[in-house]
């Protein structure tokens, strides 16, 4: 990996894949910008960080609100003047069935705010970071920007049609996005991965991650580190001729229904 030190913004820095990630980049000896609404989290991680002897800062940011993001962005150009690379991490869940039907009879379905949520956040929030960014990355004629999309943006999930529509459309964004960028030296990739330790997965019941183990051909769930690894090789120098595509970091798992 390059030693220069590149100003990395990483959205939902905080917990799970974002801390992971940004602990990779400081490691490798880049300036760590973390984005997350958990304030007591960004402290967290900054402080370790800079324990471990790496630079790192926080900013608590909405990537769900157009105004925060573009605030920060300014902060950020006002007190380093470049941004080089963007981890587009930043994701929530909000699962439902489509409709549900009991005996005949419906009786829950995905609401509209569950849908919205969901769409301004792990959608719309690639969208307005990428946009509020990359003026910045032309003028200088660099960047790396990765989003996060997902294995089941590729293959769909019972009960996630907001979440498969965002992570779905990131790809499709992804590679929009590569074409038109290119030309000014950025590059545009995304990160699929399967079923990860985090948190999240870790509260779900013993039976239901034994089966995500048994659906793994490599033997296990991902752990946030492997993912951060993903996104560090491809904003690496010596990923410069990827461009447009969808790394899948999930030990060969195919979702089923």
């Amino acid at each position: 990996m390059t030693t220069s030190t590149r100003v990395v913004i990483i959205t939902g820095a905080g917990n799970g894949i974002g801390r992971a990630t940004a602990q990779a980049f400081a490691a490798a000896g880049h300036h760590v910008v973390g984005w997350d609404l958990d304030q007591q989290a960004g402290e967290a991680l900054v402080a370790a960080i800079a324990d471990a002897g790496g630079s790192a800062e926080f900013a608590r940011v909405d990537v769900g609100s157009r105004a925060s993001v573009e605030a920060a962005v300014a902060r950020l150009i006002a007190d380093h003047g470049r941004i080089d690379v963007l981890i587009n991490n930043a994701g929530i869940l909000r699962d439902a069935q489509l409709v549900k039907i009991k005996d005949g009879e419906l009786v829950g379905k995905l609401s509209e705010q569950q849908f919205d949520e969901v769409i301004a956040v792990n959608l719309k929030g690639v969208f307005s970071c990428t946009q509020a960014v990359v003026p910045h990355m032309i003028a200088r004629r660099y960047g790396r920007i990765v989003s996060a999309s997902s294995v089941v943006g590729l293959y769909g999930n019972f009960g996630q049609t907001n979440y498969v529509a965002a992570k779905s459309g990131v790809i499709g964004m992804t590679r929009v996005w590569a074409r038109e960028l290119g030309r000014h030296g950025i590059t545009v990739n995304a990160v699929a991965p399967g079923f990860v330790a985090t948190s999240m997965v870790e509260q779900m019941p013993a039976r239901v991650l034994a089966e995500m183990v048994a659906r793994t051909p490599v033997g296990r769930i991902g752990e946030p580190a492997d993912i951060a690894r993903a996104y560090l090789f491809l904003t690496d120098e010596a990923a410069g001729f990827i461009n447009g595509a969808v790394l899948s970091v999930d030990g060969g798992m195919v979702v089923g229904t």
